[in-house]
C-alpha cells in the first residue's frame, strides 16, 4: 500500500495530498503516517512547499472529518444499530460515546488527532453524539496541524535518506495492519464464547 501511496503523490501533488488526508479522516483507513512523511520528503525534493503540505493535509483532514461527522450526526443511533456491528460498535457503545462526549468532547477530539487510529475514527461518535460543529470544526483543525506538521517535517528533514524511512515505515504498517486483524478476531471470538455460554 505504501509503495501506490508513494506513486500517486508523486504523480498528483498536492490533489493526492488532499484526497488520502479526506479519505483518512471519513473513517476510511489510509495511513497518514505514509502520507505526510512523504509528501514532506516531495517538498524537500521537488517545487511544492512544507508548509502547502501540511496546511493541505490538515484542512483535508476537517473535510474529511465534517464527512464523518454528518454520518454520525445524520445516521445517529439507527445507524450504529443496523451497520455498527461491522466496525465493530454496538447500541451500549454508542451510549458511552454519548455520555463521554457531554462531559469530554472538546478534549477528546483535540486529543484523538494525534493517536494513530482512533484519528481515523473520532468523528463518527462525535456527530453521533452530536458535539457542538463550531467545537468540532476548532478542536479538529488544531489537532490535525501539530500532527501533520510533525510527519511532513520529518520527511522534509529526511530528505535523501527517504529510502531508508520507507523501509522502516513498511513494516510499522504491516505490524499495525496485523493488530487490527488480531482485534477483530479477538473480539469476534469474544462475542461468541459469550453468546454460547
Amino acid at each position: 500500500m505504501a509503495a501506490q501511496i508513494s506513486a500517486f503523490l508523486s504523480q498528483y501533488g498536492l490533489i493526492a495530498v488532499f484526497i488520502l488526508m479526506t479519505l483518512e479522516s471519513a473513517c476510511i483507513p489510509v495511513p497518514s503516517e505514509v502520507v505526510m512523511p512523504y509528501a514532506g520528503y516531495l517538498a524537500f525534493s521537488s517545487n511544492l512547499s512544507l508548509w502547502s503540505v501540511v496546511i493541505t493535509g490538515t484542512i483535508a483532514n476537517v473535510v474529511g472529518s465534517l464527512i464523518a461527522y454528518y454520518v454520525g450526526k445524520v445516521g445517529g443511533r439507527p445507524f450504529i444499530v443496523r451497520y455498527g456491528r461491522y466496525i465493530l460498535l454496538n447500541p451500549h457503545h454508542l451510549k458511552r460515546a454519548e455520555t463521554w462526549f457531554e462531559k469530554h468532547g472538546q478534549s477528546t477530539v483535540f486529543f484523538a488527532r494525534v493517536l494513530p487510529a482512533l484519528r481515523t475514527f473520532i468523528s463518527l461518535p462525535a456527530g453521533v453524539a452530536k458535539m457542538n460543529l463550531g467545537s468540532f470544526v476548532l478542536f479538529s483543525l488544531l489537532g490535525s496541524l501539530p500532527w501533520n506538521f510533525a510527519l511532513a517535517l520529518a520527511g522534509f528533514e529526511l530528505g535523501k535518506n527517504w529510502s531508508a524511512v520507507e523501509g522502516y515505515i513498511k513494516p510499522l504498517t504491516y505490524i499495525g495492519a496485523l493488530a487490527l486483524v488480531a482485534a477483530v478476531i479477538w473480539f469476534w471470538f469474544g462475542r461468541r464464547r459469550n453468546k454460547t455460554a
